[in-house]
This record gives structure tokens, sequence and C-alpha cells, in this order.
């Protein structure tokens, strides 16, 4: 078994992102919930100074499980100021302006805002004392998860969405997408849902199509043939299956959430941690999200990837390192039991998040590691310190969290 050697320097630098990640965080923390970046000239010119769906969901996580009381008291900021812009159908905002107060729901609908608010609800609910939060946001959280029924495919039980709808929002996943249907079946269990396990086994059918084709029926089947030429990454699902597309890119982070949110268990959970491993996704930080960039004139590449000029290879989302998802990926091996690397992976992550001068930078170079994008990142900070919560206590946060009595919202 591979051995991960421990410093005493890293030690140092990881308590040191403790205290530097609670400092961001607070320095980020309006009446309005906590901004996606440092407020800077160039952050509120590319409109970071706002309450993202995603962003602050996640980062609510990690405020309520830190030691800090201004941050737990202000974790639930920014879940009000999303709940109070909810569309009338039941979608979270992708985006609130704080300044104007003004709702986006992004081009197609962005699908993991609402995804990750209800884990945040459901998560900051089990942690306070009186389950005040089924109160408080109960009439939100069944709006919200109507809206999501009605993406779900009645038959296999995964949720559909258009491409560029999640946080990967210039990358061609669309169909049935690993990353959303992660989220869903933790959500299903958070909130008692029906069909969880018919997510868990349809993912599988067909996302994993090498090895569990013959399950199902008819349309499975001839759904998951369309994938039989995608490459084989080591145990590691399809980034996303649609009718004669798929994502064979290694889609790390979208594993690395199925871990967590236990759409992979057992010894399939095992095999994709293997694969991200085998990949490198964490060498030299955590995490590099693809094993292997879209380059332009392939089967996947889409004109709308050089948005922005900046999803080339080994960049942004088509092979970036981000310090965000290597906080997730961190805890996703913490509460499997693979502590000694969860402890190397957060090491790495307080390096990455340490340069530039403690940047806190959005992503890496995949391969120069040159940090890019915009410094500050609040959800930077918010899943080191999920991640350092992750290895210092022996209840997991997202695995007992399916644990919620049905019918309770």
């Amino acid at each position: 078994m591979k051995r991960y050697p421990q410093s005493v320097a890293d030690h140092v630098l990881v308590e040191e992102c403790q205290v530097r990640s609670v400092e961001l965080l607070r320095e980020n923390l309006t009446p309005a919930g906590i901004l996606a970046a440092r407020r800077t000239a160039r952050a509120a010119d590319r409109g970071y100074c706002a309450i993202f769906g995603r962003d602050a969901s996640i980062c609510a996580i990690g405020m309520a499980v830190s030691d800090d009381p201004v941050l737990r008291k202000g974790a639930l900021a920014g879940l009000a100021t999303l709940a109070a812009h909810q569309a009338a159908n039941g979608q979270i905002p992708n985006i609130v302006d704080s300044a104007s107060t003004k709702a986006d729901f992004w081009y197609v609908g962005c699908i993991d805002a609402t995804l990750w608010w209800l884990v945040a609800v459901a998560i900051l609910d089990r942690l306070r004392p009186g389950r005040t939060l089924v109160r408080r946001f109960g009439p939100t959280a069944r709006r919200a998860l109507a809206w999501l029924h009605a993406q779900e495919h009645p038959r296999f039980r995964l949720l559909q969405q258009n491409e560029a709808s999640d946080w990967a929002d210039i990358m061609p996943r669309s169909g049935y997408v690993l990353y959303s249907n992660a989220l869903w079946h933790l959500v299903k269990q958070q909130y008692g849902l029906e069909g969880a396990a018919e997510t868990r086994a349809n993912a599988a059918r067909l996302l994993q199509p090498f090895g569990d084709a013959t399950g199902g029926d008819r349309r499975t089947r001839i759904l998951a043939a369309y994938a039989r030429g995608a490459t084989r990454r080591h145990g590691l699902y399809l980034s996303f299956l649609n009718l004669s597309s798929y994502g064979d890119e290694g889609d790390t982070f979208g594993n690395a959430l199925a871990v967590l949110c236990g759409l992979a268990k057992g010894a399939r959970g095992r095999a994709v941690l293997r694969g991200i491993e085998h990949a490198g996704a964490a060498d030299p930080y955590p995490m590099r999200v693809v094993c292997e960039p879209i380059v332009a004139h392939s089967r996947a590449w889409r004109p709308f990837m050089v948005r922005h000029g900046q999803n080339r290879p080994w960049e942004y989302h088509n092979g970036g390192i981000w310090p965000f998802a290597g906080g997730l990926m961190v805890t996703a091996l913490a509460e499997a039991g693979h502590t000694e690397q969860a402890r190397a992976g957060l090491a790495g992550l307080a390096r990455a998040n340490a340069a530039g001068g403690w940047a806190f930078n959005e992503w890496l170079h995949g391969r120069t590691l040159k940090p890019l994008g915009m410094q500050g990142q609040s959800w930077n900070a918010a899943t080191y310190l999920i991640a350092h919560h992750a290895l210092r206590n022996s209840a997991p946060l997202f695995r007992q969290s399916a644990t919620v009595q049905k019918g309770t919202w």
C-alpha cells in the first residue's frame, strides 16, 4: 500500500490554512450571505461579489462546522437570501446580486444550485438543536424538491439536464450527468425520498456500462450500449450519458462526489477512489478535475468551450486544479476511512491555497500549476474547513446525513 509521509512542516501548514480559511470567510461574509470571492475591482467586474447558489450553500456547511462563532452564526444568511429569491416553480437561483438583489437562474436552468441548497439545509438542520430549519425552510425545500422531481426521468430515476447547466458551466455534459445525480442521490436520502436505490443502480448501469450493462429493461440496455466504445478509466464512472453521446474524459470531481454522496458504495466506491488515485488527480494538489482534457475538433468538443478563452486543455473545467473540489475529495477519503491518504490530501490542499501568498486562487493550471482565476475564493476556504472537520470527527457530515425519517420535510 502506498505510504503518505507527513512532515512537521505539513502539520504547521495544515493548521495555518485552517486559520486563514476562517479569516477569509469572515472577510467575505455580508448580512446577505457569503460572497463568492474577496471584494476587489476585478471580482466586482466579473460578478463574483454576489451570493452564488452552489458557493453559498457549500460555504454554509464549512461555516457551520468551523469553530468560529461569527461564521457559525452567519452560515444561514446565504441560504435565507437564496430561499427568498426562489422561483415560483421551485428553482433556487444560481446567483443573487448582493447590490441589486436580482436573481439570475442561468440559461437553461442551473440544476446544482438547488441540489446544493437542499444538501446544506439538511446538514445544518441536523447540526442544530431542535430541527429548527424544518420549520423555517420546509416550504422552500418542498418546492425545490418538486422542481427537481420534474427534471427526473420517471423510469431511470436520474436527473436530466442540458449542457453547461451545473458547476462546469462551459463543459458539454448533458443528459444523465454523474455530478448532479450524485447530489440527487444524497438529497433523496436526506429528505427520505423514494427511489434512491433505483438512482444508484441506474447510475451504475448507464454511467459504468462496461461491467453492469445487463441489468434493467430494454431501454436501459440500448442507452448503455451507446457508451460501449468509451475509454475505461480504472473504475471511474462516465461524466455523462445521453443519446449516442457520452463523457469519458474522466470526471474525477464527479466521481469523488459519487463516493461522498453514497452513489458509489462498498466495492464500487473503493474502485472509484483507486481510479482517482491512479489518475493522479491529487498530484501535487487536490484536485485535477478531469483525467484527459477535451481537445478541439474531438467528438466531445463544443464551440462554447472557448468562452472567455479559459477552457483550453488543462485549464478551468477542462483539466484545471480546483482546490474547492479537492476539499470535497479529501472529505470523501476521510469519510470512507482512508485517513492517511486524506491527511496527505489536506496538506496538498493547504499548499494550493497558500500559493501566491495565501491567495486562495479559484483554480490552477493542470500542468504548469500556475495559480489562475479569481483570488480569495470563499468555497476554497469552506471546503478546506469541511475536510479539516472530517479528519477530526468520527461522525461523518455526508454519510450520516442520510438518516432523516421519511416525511419529516
